[in-house]
């Protein structure tokens, strides 16, 4: 699915000065008339995901639930905009720096930019996203979507967008140029069949994601450990069904060569080893012993998509899906004292 809106910026500057160039040394009377029109490009399997992993008649407002939770982060409308100009030689630092709180699908803004080559780098949807930031931005290639450090986090609160363009306004010139942002952040979802089961409770985690993303080169960046995302659970009509949600980085789109885990689990299927990322489901049940089961998924979850696991819970307290390609890992009386931090 794309959906798209434009952002036309207007930048204007001075009539060119006869005699103006590139290399002059007052540049900031030099400019000419162009534009930039940005368009936010959402690129998503939402809507297919949704369609195709939640068939059952009792799965619609499981479906309805998600589609509602998840409207803030695969969203065409972007709340604020943050524009860098950098400068293409030494140390690449910043030129200009321009924060628009948009709030609509299109707006304009006037700019001015003296003529030479940029960088220009665009981050959407920032401000409202405690989880994420933009760090070390005054030189263009150690600007990057920083991820609070912490072992455990919260899921991310908005869908982050972001571009990279280079730029080069020359003299005398109407230009326009195109900046498409795409997603850098992705979700998955996990539907726990809980009849029968007689569980008290039930808590999820998701990792084995990326920690941080470096805009310039559109790479990123995994911690040694990586952070544990708390997924929320999301209200939904009763159906016996408990669905949780995590908004995160995307997973390596390839397996590490490190050992995924270690542990003495009563059963770990064949595909664990390959896992790319886990859910990671703790339950309670009613004499208040806990079991932990860690789910191995294979397959990479990448910026923009999104990801739907259907999974039941047993009376022991494992939770096991139909799937063939999710490894399971479970472990019975587990004790949650410390942090859990699993190794990928």
């Amino acid at each position: 699915m794309k959906n798209w809106f434009h952002i036309v910026i207007a930048m204007t500057g001075a009539l060119a000065l006869a005699g103006c160039s590139v290399i002059d040394d007052n540049l900031d009377d030099c400019g000419t008339d162009y534009q930039l029109d940005y368009e936010l490009r959402l690129v998503t399997n939402l809507t297919t995901e949704l369609q195709t992993a939640l068939t059952a008649q009792t799965d619609v407002s499981v479906a309805s639930a998600l589609r509602t939770h998840l409207a803030d982060i695969f969203t065409d409308h972007a709340h604020d905009v943050d524009l860098s100009f950098y400068d293409t030689q030494g140390d690449s630092l910043r030129l200009q720096h321009d924060q628009h709180i948009m709030d609509a699908n299109q707006a304009s803004y006037t700019l001015f930019l003296p003529m030479r080559q940029y960088m220009h780098l665009a981050v959407a949807n920032v401000i409202d996203n405690p989880l994420v930031s933009i760090a070390n931005d005054e030189r263009c290639h150690t600007t990057e979507l920083h991820q609070i450090p912490a072992d455990t986090i919260d899921s991310h609160t908005t869908g982050l967008f972001t571009a990279r363009l280079p730029m080069e306004v020359l003299e005398g010139v109407n230009q326009q140029f195109n900046v498409h942002l795409y997603m850098a952040n992705c979700a998955a979802a996990l539907v726990v069949d809980t009849v029968g089961s007689g569980i008290s409770d039930m808590w999820v985690y998701t990792t084995g994601f990326a920690s941080g993303f470096d805009i310039a080169d559109s790479v990123f960046t995994y911690a040694d450990t990586p952070p544990v995302v708390r997924a929320e659970a999301v209200s939904t009509e009763p159906t016996g069904q408990q669905v949780f949600c995590s908004v995160n980085f995307p997973s390596r789109d390839v397996r590490s060569t490190r050992t995924i885990i270690e542990t003495t689990d009563p059963f770990i299927a064949p595909s664990a080893d390959e896992s790319l990322w886990q859910y990671i489901v703790c339950v309670e049940l009613p004499d208040g012993s806990i079991t932990r089961t860690s789910l191995f998924l294979n397959t990479p979850l990448r910026a923009g998509q999104f990801h739907v696991l259907k999974a039941r819970a047993h009376t022991d307290g494992a939770v096991r899906t139909a799937d063939p390609t999710v490894g399971v890992s479970v472990t019975t009386n587990w004790n949650h004292g410390g942090q859990y931090n699993p190794e990928l």
